[in-house]
C-alpha cells in the first residue's frame, strides 16, 4: 500500500465571481519531504493553488488534504498550525521590530491578552534569536525596525518567521520576485536547507523557470488554470517551459 500523500490535490478547481476559471481541475499529490515548484505564466492559477493549502481561496469544486485532514472550515486551525508560509511582498509590519514580527509567527499558540498587551513569553523571543541566527541575521537584527532591512534581509525574516511554529508543510508565494538575481538564489537555497533541517514539505511558485529547476525537487506547470507537467526537475526542459509559456521570452522572466 503507498503511503499517504502529505498535500494532495483532487479535482481542485477555482471560479470567480466574474466568472473567470482560475483553476481546472488540478489532481497531484506531494510526498513527504518533497520541494515542489509550481511554474506558469502570471494568471496561471499558481498563487490560487498555493493559497488552498491553508485555506485562504474558497474553493468552487475539488479538495485539498494535508496529511489526510481536508482543507475546510471545521479543520483550518489544525492545518494552519502545521503550515507555514513565505510572501512575495514579505508580509512584514514595517515599522515593527523584527522579533515582534518573528512572534507575530506564533500568534495562534499565545494567549489573547499577552498577545494584546505585547508580553510574549520569554521563550517565544528566545526561539525568535535562534532562528533568526540559523537564516544568517545578526545578534542586533532582533531589535531593528523592517524598515531599515534590505529585500534580502526581510526575506530572511520572512523564511525564520514561518518556521516560529515548526511548520509541516511551508509554502512560498513568488518568494523571490522582488529580488535581484544572487540574492533570489541565496534566499531559495535557504529555504530549501531549512525546510529538509525539518522534514517539511516545501510548495513554492516560481516565474523563473531557471530558479525552479534549480531549487526543486519536482516541477508542477499550470497554464490558464490547467495542469500541463507534472515531473522531476531535471525533465522540465526547454520545449517543455516553451510549451507553456509561448515564448523563451517569457520562460525567463
Amino acid at each position: 500500500m503507498s503511503a499517504e500523500p502529505h498535500i494532495a490535490f483532487e479535482g481542485v478547481s477555482k471560479r470567480f465571481a466574474d466568472g473567470t476559471l482560475a483553476l481546472d481541475e488540478v489532481t497531484f499529490h506531494i510526498p513527504r519531504g518533497q520541494v515542489c515548484a509550481l511554474v506558469g505564466p502570471s494568471g496561471s492559477g499558481k498563487s490560487t493553488l498555493l493559497r488552498a493549502v491553508n485555506g485562504l481561496t474558497e474553493l468552487t469544486g475539488g479538495t485539498v488534504r494535508v496529511d489526510g485532514t481536508p482543507v475546510d472550515a471545521a479543520h483550518l486551525p489544525q492545518i494552519r498550525r502545521k503550515v507555514g508560509m513565505v510572501h512575495q511582498h514579505y508580509g512584514l509590519v514595517d515599522r515593527a521590530s523584527v522579533a515582534e514580527n518573528m512572534i507575530a509567527g506564533a500568534i495562534a499558540e499565545i494567549a489573547t491578552w499577552r498577545a494584546l498587551l505585547g508580553l510574549y513569553p520569554a521563550a517565544y523571543r528566545a526561539k525568535a534569536c535562534t532562528l533568526l541566527a540559523e537564516v544568517g541575521l545578526s545578534p542586533e537584527h532582533p531589535t531593528r525596525r523592517v524598515s531599515e532591512l534590505s529585500g534580502g534581509q526581510r526575506q530572511r525574516v520572512g523564511i525564520a518567521r514561518a518556521l516560529m511554529l515548526d511548520p509541516e508543510v511551508l509554502l512560498a508565494d513568488e518568494p523571490v520576485a522582488s529580488l535581484d538575481p544572487r540574492v533570489s538564489v541565496e534566499v531559495l537555497d535557504l529555504m530549501r536547507r531549512e525546510a529538509q533541517a525539518r522534514g517539511a514539505s516545501v510548495l513554492c511558485s516560481l516565474h523563473q523557470v531557471d530558479l525552479a529547476r534549480r531549487f526543486a525537487d519536482r516541477i508542477v506547470a499550470l497554464r490558464a488554470g490547467r495542469l500541463m507537467f507534472d515531473g522531476p526537475a531535471a525533465a522540465f526542459d526547454d520545449a517543455a517551459a516553451l510549451a507553456i509559456y509561448g515564448s523563451a521570452t517569457e520562460a525567463v522572466r
